[in-house]
Parts: structure tokens; sequence; C-alpha cells
């Protein structure tokens, strides 16, 4: 489910906006702009070839192994004990990659602990990376984070769930080190831990590198499904997987860039789906799956990641028997809904073929003559290589000039993103779309070398009768975000306080091209923190809502926390200037974060409404700048041009004279803002909300 919106005008920090779902819909201000979701994909380039240090391994190494290490090293993406993600080719600038396997209660790799730990102290500072890597399948997050905090370990510990980069690196035993030239992706020296530190001097001089002789002595780790793609075909065992997970968007008229209609073709896009899969960029659901459980989970399966892994790397077989994909013709439907009930068209706007377009902002008349609740929308981009995202709302009246604004907005009538789905409604919850007014779009294109006519269009489909429950819409959000430039691992947090007990449905998170991973926590009155959402590597071309398979239950009191990573360094490759300062902003090349909560209030119903924005008023301003969450604002968190204004009146606001100020102080001084008086004023000039849906 994608999750609705709030039905009225959301205000935050005294200024006037609307709160709208997109797939939880996304809410936008007059004054901080709305999202820009981009739907390209970056892809890294190749490393050029260097041949000036011969490899232990090309020479011969004396170390015995069932298993041997590959030429090179494909690249891969593992997520670590912390739920940090690691892409081992965004390393590509750095001189050695060293990667040590690991697994828990192993005495060599504990006795190894302090020469690693010496290791990446003298050789990290000339700018090698280490990892160590943990393939036992006997060893959960858990139990890894205990070992390394009974034994020691600082280096991050890849979760090598799959058994894929292990089997690719030929690993048998714990303690094995491999050293990595990332100029050619070659594995360099295998062996114990003690030649790391030789390997490492002669890569730097260009020297041959020593090859280890004495034998490994780690505990040794099981593989069992190593050459287990000899067995699979695609018929058999691969076929029902892209049918079941794939198909649906790689299929005619579908937003894949291209079509599983047989055999031949997966097999000729074998490779271009191997990596994708090792790299963790297909499916392009990016809820960690040791977090939570969502009940539109489109992750593939361990097992279904293995077989597909495992058929390309044995030659991708057919197999005997029918081609199952070959054998349906698959096209995409052009409203996978079914007929909406009604159909709104976006006024077209051509899009330019280079430059950077302003949002478009156009408004049609509601031709509804009686009031309908939206159980569901879809939207259909007119060209969806330039359709960024799509924002809508109602409006009481069409603007003089024709022009949509997001501060007269009063609820939503669908939104869209690359990689988000229909906004589907849970059953029995609904949003009210009144008759007659107006309705307003916020358009954000990106050209893309060619100039081309969007015309897109909203299927709009409405209960028979109104629902009992209200879904709202809450965003934690902080327009005072500022990111240094070069800075790899950038940490920002904000939150929003329930006042009231509510259930929550699902999350959106948004960023821009920074970002770099997101998570997302309850804090319950008592302290209890439960982590609900982990995004180890935020993608910025796929953004979605992440339903929970169970709606979680907030106290009164309670915060839901957002914490962000960017990355705003050359190692980012989607980064388009890592050498400047970037705060917030709603063109792609600036930052948000922005989390979206789709939730209900527990003694609420469509019959009986509540002032939700009024609810979350007095502590919205706190939740966004305050960064070290201690329920206080100091001087220090008042940051942007926010916090300049906060900053400016400081000392008169903290009128208890403590040098920092509280959810009163702040509150107060929120009210007294020109834009909150003017929402006051444009509430009270609202339409009656609906009274059972009549």
């Amino acid at each position: 489910m994608l999750g609705p919106e709030s039905d009225g005008a959301f205000n935050y920090a005294g200024w006037t906006g609307s709160e709208n779902s997109f797939g939880g819909q996304l809410m936008s201000t007059a004054r901080y702009g709305v999202l820009a979701l981009l739907a390209s994909t970056a892809l890294l380039s190749s490393c050029a070839t260097d041949t000036t240090a011969p490899s232990a391994m090309a020479q011969g190494s004396a170390i015995s192994a069932s298993a041997s290490a590959p030429a090179n090293v494909d690249n891969f993406m593992l997520v670590d004990a912390g739920l940090e993600a690691h892409e081992l080719y965004r390393l590509s600038d750095a001189p050695a990659v060293v990667i040590v396997t690991q697994a828990n209660g192993d005495a060599a790799i504990r006795a190894a602990a302090p020469a690693l730990k010496a290791l990446a102290a003298s050789y990290g500072a000339k700018g090698v990376e280490f990892r160590l890597l943990n393939s036992s399948l006997k060893d959960r997050r858990e139990a890894i984070l205990a070992e390394a905090g009974k034994v020691g370990f600082e280096l991050p510990i890849l979760m090598d769930v799959n058994q894929l980069v292990g089997e690719g690196l030929g690993v048998t035993r714990s303690a094995e080190a491999f050293v990595i030239n990332p100029k050619t992706w070659q594995v360099v020296y295998r062996g114990p831990v003690a030649g790391v530190g030789p390997a490492l001097d002669a890569l730097a001089a260009g020297q041959p590198i020593p090859a280890s002789t004495a034998a490994l002595t780690g505990a040794p780790i099981a593989f069992p499904e190593r050459g287990a793609g000899a067995k699979l075909t695609y018929v058999k065992d691969v076929a029902p997987i892209l049918e079941a997970k794939c198909v649906a968007c790689h299929q005619e008229g579908g937003i894949g860039p291209f079509a599983m209609t047989n055999y031949e073709m997966v097999k000729g896009f074998s490779p271009m789906i191997r990596e994708v899969i090792r790299t963790d960029r297909m499916p392009p659901y990016n809820a960690d799956p040791h977090v939570g459980k969502f009940s539109d989970d489109k992750n593939l399966s361990p097992a279904e990641i293995k077989t597909l892994v495992h058929w390309i790397e044995a030659g991708a077989p057919r197999g005997e028997g029918t081609d199952p994909l070959g054998a349906v013709k698959h096209v995409a439907a052009e409203w996978p809904l079914g007929k909406p009930d009604m159909v709104i068209d976006i006024p077209a706007f051509k899009v330019p073929a280079s430059g950077i377009v302003d949002y478009q902002r156009p408004a049609i008349a509601n031709t509804l003559t009686e009031g309908k609740w939206i159980r569901a929308t879809t939207v259909k981009p007119g060209d969806r290589q330039s359709v960024h995202h799509v924002l809508t709302g109602w409006m009481s009246e069409m603007p003089a000039n024709g022009q949509s604004s997001e501060t007269r907005w009063k609820g939503s009538v669908g939104g869209y993103a690359v990689g988000a789905e229909s906004n589907i409604y849970a059953s029995n919850v609904g949003s009210y779309l009144p008759p007659g007014g107006a309705i307003g779009f916020q358009m954000h294109y990106t050209p893309y070398g060619k100039e081309a006519v969007d015309n897109s269009k909203i299927g709009v489909y409405f209960y028979d009768k109104p629902p009992e429950l209200m879904m709202r819409s809450v965003v934690v959000i902080d327009p005072t975000i500022t990111i240094a430039a070069n800075s790899g691992r950038h940490k920002e947090v904000a939150y929003v306080e329930f006042p009231n007990d509510a259930l929550l449905y699902s999350a959106f998170p948004h960023a821009h091209y920074r970002a770099y991973a997101n998570d997302l926590w309850l804090q319950t009155p008592d302290g209890k923190k439960t982590l609900l959402l982990s995004m180890p590597r935020y993608d910025f071309n796929w953004q979605r809502a992440y339903t929970f398979e169970k709606p979680v239950k907030i106290p009164a009191g309670s915060r839901i926390i957002a914490n962000y990573v960017y990355d705003n360094s050359k190692r980012n490759p989607a980064n388009p200037d890592p050498t400047i300062k970037v705060t917030w902003g709603e063109q792609s090349h600036e930052e948000m974060l922005f989390t979206q909560l789709s939730f209900r209030w527990l003694d609420e119903t469509a019959a009986k409404q509540v002032d939700s924005d009024a609810r979350f008023a007095p502590t919205r301003l706190m939740g966004m700048m305050d960064d070290n969450l201690d329920g206080k604002l100091q001087k220090a968190e008042a940051k942007g041009q926010l916090g300049s204004m906060i900053a400016t009146y400081f000392d008169r606001i903290d009128t208890s004279k403590d040098g920092a100020l509280d959810k009163a102080e702040l509150a107060a001084a929120q009210a007294l803002l020109p834009g909150r008086r003017r929402g006051s004023a444009e509430a009270s000039n609202a339409p009656a909300r609906p009274t059972g849906g009549r």
C-alpha cells in the first residue's frame, strides 16, 4: 500500500503548505519547495588496467586451497553488521583494498585482531581500505556485533549472507587475507594476515608481490552451494522466478529497460542481471531484510538470489521444455488497477532538451459535482524519461492566474515518482475529494537530451460508500541541513513527536543525489528505541513507500526519528560536485531530509475528524532542529535560514535564561511568526470537512 494523505492544510514551523500522500504522497511548501525525485540510473565506469605490480596469485602462491581465487574481483555490495552498505568499486581511488575473512569464535582471526588493527591504522593513513568478510552460515548479525565487541574488531564486518562474495573469492577459511589492486581489480595477494604488510609495500613500490608459503590455520568455512549452478536450468528454475518477481516491470510497455520475452533475451542480459543482483541494485527495494517486515516487500529471497546468480555463473543453460516466458505474451496494462472512475488530464508541457526546468504548477477545474472518497490513484506519465515526479492538491477555487499554489492545497489526488506504483489505500481507509474547486499540480521535469512533450494522466478510483477510517500524513523534515564539501559520511537527524496514540502504516524516505543511507526509529516515552526501517544504501533512482506488514503502534509522547547519511565525496558516482557546500533545496543538485509517514490517529474516524496539523504544531520546529535529541534547542543547533531567524531573537525567546529553548518557549515564538498567523487565517476560511463523506 502507498500511504494516503491528510485531508487538511498542513502547517509546519508556522508556514502553511499542504500535507499530501505520495505513495505516501510527498508534502510540499511554498517556502521550502517539494521533492525532486530523479529517475536516472547511475552506472559505474570501468577502471583502467595496470599490470605494473606482478601478483603472488599470478606467480603461484604456496597456499593449497580447494577453491581458487579469481583473476579479477567482480563488483559487489554488502551490508556490514552495523547496517552500512559497502560497494567494492566505489573504492577505486584507494591504493589497495584488503579483505580478511572472519568467523565467530575462530581462534586464528581473534589472534590476528591486534595485527589487523595496527595494519589498518598504518596503511589506512595511506588510503588503503580494510574490510572483514563474514561468509559463515551460522553467524547472524547480532552474534557478529557481539563478537566484534568481545574481540575488539573496529573494521566493518561485511555480512555475506548469500555467500556469493565468498564463493567468488574462493574463500575456504577464516583469517584468510586478500589484497586487491583497484587499478585492475586483481587479487595480488592471498594468504595469512602476516603477509598483508609486505604485499602492500610491494604493491605501492610496483615490485613483485611475495607469495605466501605459510599454511592457513583459520576455521574452515563451508560453502555447500558452491558449484550448484550446474544443476540449474532456465526452464525449470529461473523462468518461474523471473515471471514472479521481474516481468511486471520487464515486459512490453513496462518501466524496465528491456522485456524478458524469452530465454534468448534473458540469456543475453544475464551478465547485467548478475551484476545488478550482486550490487543490490535490483530489485529496486532498498529496505534491509535484517530489519522489519513489509507487506510490499519486492526483494528476492536468498534462495532466489543464489539460484539466479549460480545459473548465470554456470553459463545460463536453457534446459528442456517449453519456454515459460516465450509461451505467454506479457504486456503492461494501460491502467494496472483497471478502468478508472475518473481520468485527470494534466496540461501538456514541452520539455526542453537540456537545462534545469523550474517546477511547473498548472491548475485545472475539478469536474466533480459531488464529493467522493478516493480509494486508489494511478499516475500514467506521458513521457516517462522526463517526468521526475508529480504532486497534486485540491484547492477550494481556481486561482485567478491559473497557476497552482501548494499553500492552498487541502488534499491530494495522487502522485508519482519513478519506482513508485499505484497509490492504494488500506481497506476501509480513504481520502476525501470535495466537489468543484480546482486541482493543482506540481510537475518536475528532467531534460534528457531530446525535446519531448509530456501529456501525463491520473486515474482516480472511488469508494462506492464512504470508508470508516481516515489516513493522515506527517513529514519528518529538516530544512536546515548543511553538508560540507568533500565530506564522505555527513549525518543529519530530525524527528516528529506524536502527542496522541497512533498507528504507523508506511514511511517514504526522500533525499537527493548525495544521500547515502537512512533509517527510521521509534522512541517511546520510556526512552526505548526500536529500529523500524533501515536503508543501508539509499538509491535516488528508486523511491517508494515502505509499508509495514503490521501497522506499528505509536504511544502518545513517542518520537519517530529519521537519520540520514550523505556522501558529498568524489566516491559518490551520482554527486554533481563534491567541492561545494550543499544545503536544503528543491532541485536535485541541492539536498533534502524528508521522510513522509502515513498513519492513523486511534481516536479519529472519517465521521469524527480531528485537527491533525494542530496536534503536531507545538513541537514541529523542535523536531527539525534538535540535533542532539535532548528536547531543547541550543543556539548552535539553529542552522540555515530558519535557524538564523531564531538565532537573531534567541535570547529574547529564552525566557527562562537557561541558554536553551524548551518546547514551550519555541512554540510561543513560533506562534508569532508571520506565516503562522497567515496559516491560521487561511485555515479558518477553509471549507468544512465532510462528515461521513457526504
